[in-house]
This record gives C-alpha cells, sequence and structure tokens, in this order.
C-alpha cells in the first residue's frame, strides 16, 4: 500500500494490504458493524412486539370467568347433647300405721251350762266395757280416746319431677325454621355479593365445595355461636362466617306457636369454571 494512502485507509485495509479480500475473513469483519446493527433492530422490535401483544391482550381481556354460588337450606340435625334429666327426689317415707284400738267382743246372753261356756265367749264386766269399744272380736291396744287416725294418700309410689323452664333451651327440631329476612332470594343475593367482594382471594386460595355454617337465631332474631363444620381453614369458610356475623337479625324459629331459640344451618357452595 502506497504511504500517502495509509492514514486515511482503515485498520482492516491496513491489515489485509497485499492479501486475498475476496476470501471470506475480509467480507465477514467488513460487514460485521452493519450486520449487529440489524440484529438489534430485529431483537428490539421482537421485544417490542411481544410488550404490545401483552398490555393489548390484557386491554381487550374479557370479563372474569362467571362464578356460580348455590345456596340452598339443608335439614337441621342433632348438633348438642341434650341436657341430663334430673332424677326425681326419693317418695316421702310411709306413714306409720295407727295404733289398734282395744275392743272386745259383745257376746249375747244365752243360757248355758258353766262348763260349755268357751272362754272367749265369756261376757265382759261392766267396767270393762266402759273403757273399750264394743266390736265382734277381742283385741289388745290403746283405749279409744276418740283419735281418729289421718288418712293415707295414695300417691301411686310415684313423684313427678318438676318441669323443667325452656325458655333458654336452643331448639335442634322446630316447627318452622328461622329465615333470613326477605327469604331465600334475598339470602342468596347477599351471600353472592359479599363473596363478590373476595373473589380474586377465592380464585387464588382454589378451593371449591360446599361450607355448611352453623349459628344460633334467639328469640329477637339476634345471631350468636357461628362457626363453619366443613370446609374448616379455607376462605370461603372465613368469608361465610363472617357475612353472617355482620348480617342482618334473622327471623326467629317458631315452636308451638311461639318464638325460639333454635339452631340453624346454612350451605353455601362455590365453584370455579373450568379454564
Amino acid at each position: 500500500m502506497d504511504v500517502s494512502k495509509i492514514p486515511s485507509a482503515s485498520l482492516l485495509d491496513i491489515i489485509f494490504d497485499g492479501r486475498n479480500k475476496n476470501y471470506g475473513a475480509y467480507e465477514l469483519r467488513a460487514k460485521y458493524k452493519r450486520r449487529l446493527t440489524l440484529a438489534l433492530i430485529i431483537t428490539a422490535s421482537l421485544a417490542l412486539f411481544i410488550i404490545l401483544a401483552f398490555v393489548l391482550g390484557r386491554t381487550f381481556e374479557g370479563p372474569k370467568k362467571a362464578v356460580v354460588i348455590d345456596a340452598k337450606d339443608v335439614e337441621l340435625t342433632s348438633v348438642q347433647e341434650e341436657k341430663p334429666v334430673e332424677p326425681p327426689p326419693p317418695p316421702p317415707p310411709k306413714p306409720p300405721d295407727p295404733p289398734k284400738i282395744e275392743m272386745a267382743k259383745f257376746t249375747p246372753p244365752k243360757v248355758v251350762k258353766d262348763e260349755e261356756v268357751k272362754p272367749e265367749e265369756q261376757m265382759k264386766e261392766v267396767e270393762e266395757l266402759k273403757e273399750a269399744t264394743i266390736s265382734t272380736v277381742n283385741q289388745e291396744g290403746v283405749k279409744d280416746l276418740g283419735i281418729v287416725a289421718p288418712p293415707v294418700e295414695d300417691k301411686g309410689g310415684v313423684v313427678a319431677a318438676p318441669v323443667a323452664d325452656d325458655e333458654d333451651k336452643v331448639f335442634q327440631k322446630v316447627e318452622i325454621e328461622a329465615a333470613f329476612p326477605g327469604g331465600d332470594k334475598a339470602w342468596s343475593r347477599y351471600i353472592s355479593r359479599e363473596i363478590n367482594r373476595y373473589i380474586d382471594e377465592l380464585q387464588e386460595d382454589g378451593k371449591a365445595g360446599t361450607c355448611v355454617v352453623q349459628f344460633i337465631v334467639d328469640r329477637e332474631g339476634n345471631i350468636s355461636d357461628v362457626q363453619a363444620l366443613t370446609m374448616k381453614g379455607t376462605k370461603l369458610a372465613e368469608i361465610c362466617v363472617n357475612a353472617i356475623k355482620r348480617g342482618p337479625k334473622w327471623t326467629p324459629a317458631e315452636q308451638n306457636g311461639r318464638k325460639v331459640k333454635a339452631y340453624r344451618k346454612q350451605p353455601v357452595t362455590f365453584k370455579i369454571a373450568d379454564e
């Protein structure tokens, strides 16, 4: 290469001076920057296209999968042991028998020989008959002073137990169950609204099924002793228990025409739609 051309020549031309530039190594090095720039442009375009597609997909994403909520009644079953009935008190002791009254047998007068008179048929002296009760038999006892023995009342040996006060009794089975104000449709709307507030947490928890919640409704409709019988520890059980605790008063149960305190079970079914 001419010395005068060296300052204006590239490093690549100086290295390949006097060599075969048609060989692939010269072409690869000469077009390296252009290929690198093209590769960066293609990579950046692909990355931008992927980001744009993700953003547009989230923007035009359809509504979330529908959640089916099924609320229905179940038959109330026994969940609490009955209080033991106190045994009746022992029967009172039997009153003592009235004392025997001294009685003398009346023997009608009869003329017979002395040796034919039997000892029990001998006539009593007048003095003996004054303080004795005349009867058909002889009997030893106390003098009759006009005391009348009290009558013995026969109660058949059975003492009735006191009737238990059932004002605070919690009924397990009643004629008319306690009800949510507004009926089953109002209950379905209420529990659906509560569940939709936490729908993202429920779907993240991933626990679908039926949660049965048990609680007590007193005679004024107040709620107490709320607890989940199934799916304990799940987000669905927590939501159902809290919804009933902070909900409105219920219509009390009825038994024999009056409002009573009774247990109530309420199932809530949560289903996650298939992807």
